[in-house]
């Protein structure tokens, strides 16, 4: 297999003495339902613990109070919801106004699957004119547009597991080796104008010109919220004023090496994803 580059990481710029919270940006997450709150929970938390100014929440208005009791320091914002507890379609217009405030926004963590909420996820990703990433239900959403996918306002982040990027692709039934799927991968970031995360051992990053993969993590990091606490992280460094890429390539580091740091003290049998929370703190000073 072709060896990939390992590109040198960038950095966050240094805080000014007199600096306020909303000099370190102001983060939107959309995501949630009933019976998956936690998920864009723990990427509101994982924001925080990322440097985040000011993280504000927006999910189904039925799983409002789930969520607000997780974590006293992000805000929560109500849409409105269908009577399975996701959101729904007329929740759009609400997503837009708070974004509009926002430097960087998240959708997908926990969103849950219909109609209607693909055809939200399309209207953001076609006219939020701002840096969006998507995940989860957000990237499922995207691929069932298929060649019909809009083009989009602004920057866009994508992180696939591999069976999310085959879906991506048009090929849910392929089954590539690594080289092939690297080789797919930049050149559909390269088409779509993306810059697309494939999780997953050594996560691959690309926009379809530039492209590194991943040196830490490990398989004790292979549990339900990781992907989420990933999600909080990028787009808290896209507020704080990182490229797409070059969030997108910070934040996989740093999430690896807080799983790193929490393997190393747990054992990977019992690593969950709050753990990869509670050591970003020491991932990120490790920086410095």
């Amino acid at each position: 297999m072709t060896t990939l580059p390992v590109l040198p990481l960038p950095t966050l710029p240094p805080r000014k003495a007199d600096a306020h919270k909303g000099d370190f940006g102001r983060a939107l997450l959309v995501g949630g339902s009933r019976g998956m709150s936690g998920a864009v929970a723990l990427a509101g938390m994982a924001a925080l613990r990322s440097g985040a100014g000011l993280v504000t929440l927006a999910v189904p208005d039925v799983c409002l109070e789930t969520v607000a009791s997780f974590e006293p320091s992000y805000m929560t914002a109500p849409l409105a919801s269908d009577d399975a507890g996701r959101l729904r379609r007329e929740a759009e217009s609400e997503i837009v106004r708070l974004a509009s405030v926002c430097d960087a926004v998240a959708c997908g963590p926990g969103l849950g699957r219909s109609p209607a909420l693909n055809e939200l996820v399309l209207g953001l990703y076609q006219t939020l004119p701002r840096p969006l990433v998507l995940d989860a239900d957000g990237l499922n959403a995207l691929a069932a547009a298929g060649a019909s996918c809009p083009a989009a306002a602004a920057a866009r982040i994508l992180t696939p597991h591999p069976g999310e990027f085959r879906r991506l692709a048009g090929q849910s039934d392929a089954r590539w080796p690594r080289e092939e799927l690297c080789r797919r991968a930049i050149e559909l970031a390269g088409r779509q104008n993306w810059v697309l995360v494939v999780k997953g051992h050594r996560t691959l990053v690309t926009d379809g010109v530039r492209v590194t993969y991943n040196t830490t993590g490990n398989p004790g990091m292979a549990t339900g919220g990781s992907g989420d606490v990933l999600t909080g992280v990028i787009t808290a460094l896209i507020g704080q004023g990182l490229g797409p890429f070059e969030a997108a390539q910070l934040g996989v580091y740093v999430q690896g090496r807080a799983g790193d740091l929490a393997a190393a003290q747990l054992g990977q049998t019992s690593l969950i994803a709050r753990d990869l929370i509670a050591f970003l703190p020491q991932a990120f000073r490790d920086l410095r």
